[in-house]
C-alpha cells in the first residue's frame, strides 16, 4: 500500500513536470523508477526510527516538577515486540515519573499479551487509555482487563492524582457528548488537569478548564502527502496548540499503521516536563 501510494504521486508529479520540461518516455520512466526506489527505501528506514521530542509546560498549579513520557499509536500486532523494546530502550535511563499511553497500543487479536511483560522492567507507573483499534480486537474487554498483569493501569473514564497533577483518562468508544460529560465530572480546578484521550476533537469543548490534553490517532498523515487529506478530517493533526491557558499536544505516534513507512513524518516519544512558573 505504501509503495503504491508513493508510486502514484511520483508518476503523476513526473507527468506534470514533463508538461513543462518535456523529455522522452524512457528517460521519464527511469527518473520515476529511481525516485520511487529512493523514496521507498528512505521511508522504510525512517519508519523504523524512533525520535525523542521534548516539550516544556509552565503552570502555577504545580509545586514540584513532573516529568512524563507520552507514547501513542504503537500498533503492537502490526508492529512487533522489537518495536516496543526500541521504545523502552530510549526511555529506560531517563528520570521520569509516569509513562502515558494514548491509545492504539495494540491493534491485533493475534498479539500475545505476554510480550508486554518487558514493561515491568521500567519500574514506573504506566497509564493507558483506549484508542479505536483496541475495540477491533476479539474479546477486547477481557484483554484490556488483563493489562493490569503487566503493570499497566487502564484509565477507563477515571482519574489518577499524582502530586498536583490530575490525570484524566477518557476512552475512545464514547460519543463526544459523553466524553464532555466525563471530563466535566473529573476536572478539579485546583489541580493541573491533564486529559489523556485518543482523538483531539474533545479539546475545543473542554479547553477552558483543561491545562493540557494529550492525543494521537492522526499519525500526522504518516506518508506525505497523505497529511493533507488527514487535515480535511481533523482540525489539529500534529504538534502543540494553545487556547487561553490550555495546551493540546497531538503526537504523530510512536509506530506506524499499515506499511512500516514514514515520509515527511516521524515516530516519536514525547518527553513532557511540567514546571512551576
Amino acid at each position: 500500500m505504501g509503495i503504491g501510494f508513493i508510486s502514484f504521486w511520483v508518476v503523476n508529479l513526473g507527468l506534470l513536470i514533463d508538461n513543462f520540461y518535456p523529455t522522452t518516455p524512457p528517460v521519464l520512466g527511469v527518473i520515476c523508477f529511481l525516485s520511487i526506489i529512493i523514496i521507498t527505501v528512505y521511508s522504510l528506514i525512517n519508519g523504523r526510527l524512533i525520535n525523542l521530542k521534548s516539550i516544556k509546560i509552565l503552570s502555577s498549579k504545580v509545586d514540584d516538577q513532573i516529568r512524563l513520557m507520552f507514547i501513542s499509536d504503537t500498533h503492537l500486532g502490526s508492529n512487533s515486540k522489537k518495536h516496543l523494546e526500541k521504545i523502552l530502550l530510549k526511555i529506560k535511563d531517563l528520570k521520569f515519573d509516569l509513562l502515558l499511553i494514548g491509545g492504539d497500543f495494540i491493534d491485533s487479536s493475534s498479539f500475545n499479551l505476554d510480550e508486554l511483560d518487558i514493561l515491568k522492567n521500567l519500574n514506573k507507573p504506566i497509564f493507558f487509555i483506549s484508542g479505536n483499534h483496541e475495540y477491533y480486537i476479539k474479546d477486547y474487554e477481557n484483554k484490556l482487563k488483563k493489562l493490569k498483569n503487566y503493570d499497566i493501569s487502564f484509565l477507563d473514564n477515571e482519574s489518577f492524582k499524582f502530586k498536583k497533577l490530575n490525570l484524566i483518562g477518557i476512552s475512545d468508544n464514547l460519543t463526544l457528548e459523553n466524553q464532555k460529560k466525563i471530563a466535566s465530572r473529573l476536572i478539579q480546578e485546583d489541580l493541573f488537569n491533564l486529559i489523556l484521550v485518543h482523538k483531539a476533537t474533545l479539546w475545543d469543548h473542554v479547553f477552558e478548564k483543561t491545562d493540557l490534553m494529550l492525543s494521537g490517532h492522526t499519525h500526522n498523515g504518516q506518508i506525505f502527502p497523505f497529511n493533507f487529506f488527514v487535515r480535511l478530517q481533523y482540525k489539529n493533526i500534529y504538534g502543540i496548540y494553545e487556547k487561553l491557558k490550555s495546551k493540546l499536544y497531538v503526537s504523530s505516534g510512536s509506530g506506524c499503521w499499515g506499511p512500516t513507512m514514514r515520509l515527511g513524518t516521524k515516530n516519536e516519544i514525547v518527553d513532557i516536563l511540567i514546571s512551576k512558573n
